[in-house]
């Protein structure tokens, strides 16, 4: 049974090093004559110095006022390495009390040159170094506990991320599909990153069988979700940076439908490998059980693990648009099915409703495949 990890393994890498279709490249569009070239920041890290003032600005007779700050700075970076100067902090761009800058901390300066004058702003605290130590004690964190589980696991993520920056979003960018492009990508993710954090096994086998088809079934209630509900790909911000410059070709509507897909990927890592070890560990305690009896008991489980999931995941999705759900209840303007309808909404609901409902599918799906499995083969080496 070792030949079917092979097997699996190997059709794998083919579709992830296999090209999609054949990239079109974006047409080139002529710039005229007259056309302004928007001019070029620089950026560079700087610590501050001095706080040398600071206080209030007041505005329309005292009745709205914002902080603002004189500082003095010290370039640490680019090619004006030492350079100090003084900064204007909360005049050009309003900020709050919590973006006001203290001594030592260090900035992202923004050097903008426009009509034969030089402008510096303080664009963000430098998060880098924390975020660094951010990640390093979520890499021990999962070592310690999961000792080479853990190992596998962020190998298993450095994979994953690997695929996004060099294939995914590569070949979106030169004009693949991005639909296809997002399904070949998690078809490699899955099988790249699963057996690393979880090992060859027959547990892990059908897991992945078992996300693959349901990644499929995903990849349709996306496509009719999406066209029944009129969705653009157009509800956010990000889409309308996306289509300007090089990426106004982009198909918005097949952005979304890629995004959709790689979302229900990582519930269904969850499920599916969950679900697999219930069955097996259901099958040893009682090798005699029959398929039917082992495929109602192992869905008993499931069940459980399915009502745990579903708000997992809309809870996440919530949280993530927390922001907009507040502007959302907040809205006085527009009635309240007008900001249902929105777009920005309706992609929130469907992203949910795809992941939730695919996870549902991949329970008895899961369930069946290791039951049959079990029976077919039971003996506990690995398939």
């Amino acid at each position: 049974m070792k030949k079917a990890h092979i097997g699996i393994l190997a059709l794998m890498i083919f579709f992830l090093v296999a090209p999609v279709g054949q990239a079109q490249e974006p047409p080139m569009t002529s710039v005229p004559d007259q056309m302004v070239v928007p001019p070029v920041d620089e950026y560079a890290r700087a610590e501050v110095m001095t706080i040398i003032e600071e206080g209030q600005r007041s505005f329309d007779n005292e009745a709205y006022s914002q902080p603002y700050q004189l500082v003095r700075l010290r370039v640490l970076s680019g090619p004006e390495v030492g350079k100090e100067l003084e900064i204007r902090h909360g005049y050009d761009f309003p900020i709050r009390e919590q973006q006001k800058v203290a001594v030592g901390q260090t900035v992202v300066l923004v050097k903008t040159q426009a009509f034969g004058e030089t402008t510096y702003l303080i664009s963000d605290p430098y998060r880098l170094p924390w975020v660094g130590l951010i990640v390093a004690i979520f890499l021990v964190v999962a070592v310690f506990f999961g000792r080479f589980k853990g190992i596998g696991s962020v190998i298993g993520l450095l994979v994953s991320i690997l695929i996004l920056v060099k294939y995914i979003v590569p070949t979106i960018v030169s004009g693949g599909n991005p639909v296809t492009t997002s399904l070949v990508g998690s078809v490699a993710i899955a099988v790249l990153s699963l057996y690393p954090a979880h090992g060859f096994s027959r547990r892990t086998s059908i897991a992945l069988v078992s996300m693959l088809i349901s990644l499929g079934l995903a990849t349709g209630l996306a496509s009719l979700f999406v066209g029944l509900a009129r969705l653009f790909g157009m509800g956010t911000e990000e889409a309308f940076y996306v289509q300007m410059g090089l990426l106004e070709n982009i198909d918005l509507k097949g952005l979304l439908l890629g995004g959709i897909i790689i979302g229900a990927l990582g519930v269904l890592d969850d499920v599916t490998t969950g679900q697999a070890a219930a069955v097996d560990e259901i099958h040893k305690a009682n090798p005699t059980l029959p398929f039917i009896e082992l495929y109602r008991r192992g869905l008993s489980v499931g069940r459980e693990h399915i009502t745990s999931l579903v708000n997992t995941l809309a809870l996440a999705y919530i949280g993530a648009g927390l922001p907009l759900l507040l502007l959302f209840t907040t809205n006085t303007v527009q009635p309240l099915w007008v900001a249902m309808n929105a777009e920005s909404i309706v992609e929130e609901i469907i992203r949910t409703l795809v992941g939730s409902t695919t996870l549902i599918f991949a329970v008895p799906i899961t369930t069946a495949l290791m039951a049959h499995i079990l029976k077919r083969w039971p003996s506990h080496t690995s398939v």
